[in-house]
């Protein structure tokens, strides 16, 4: 699954870690408990360190609950470089993410550091975005976690098609 050495590990970012990306943490742990892939770790963080310690936004965490997902035990954490190192995959939800991420892995592990969106269409040429709901009303959000659960599903798929 993930490297020889233990279970496969993923890490989604966005800026703040307190909507988009604990969001997908939190879908992709309830998938993965439901179709029996308690060996995957999973965890988020974001690229700026302005939120760390705190709980998700309450609009995301609203959305998430509605849905069944429980998003209440995560905190915000800041993408530090050892996580290039530690993860199998690193997922980023908008281009930018994509881009600061980029700058920063080792070259050795840029295969790692991926749209979080594009195992939806790997040809894509721009990439899909998962639209930051922060300083919009709670519909963003629900059309933000709609994009989420579509990609955690197609991670999901990937996982199990031995693909990931």
């Amino acid at each position: 699954m993930g490297d020889s050495e233990g279970p496969l590990r993923l890490m989604f970012v966005c800026s703040g870690n307190i909507c988009r990306s604990p969001s997908a943490e939190g879908v992709m742990r309830r998938l993965l408990d439901d179709a029996g892939l308690h060996q995957v770790e999973t965890a988020s963080s974001g690229t700026g360190g302005w939120h760390v310690g705190e709980p998700p936004d309450k609009r995301a965490r609203e959305a998430a609950a509605r849905r069944g997902y429980d998003l209440s035990g995560l905190r915000a954490q800041q993408l530090a470089d050892r996580d290039f190192l530690h993860f199998d995959r690193l997922y980023a939800m908008d281009l930018g993410h994509l881009r600061h991420m980029r700058a920063r892995v080792p070259g050795e592990h840029i295969h790692k550091v991926r749209l979080f969106l594009d195992p939806l269409d790997p040809g894509a040429v721009r990439g899909r975005e998962v639209p930051d709901p922060y300083y919009e009303d709670l519909s963003v959000y629900e059309r933000a976690l709609d994009l989420v659960e579509e990609g955690a599903r197609a991670i999901l798929a990937a996982i199990r098609a031995g693909r990931h």
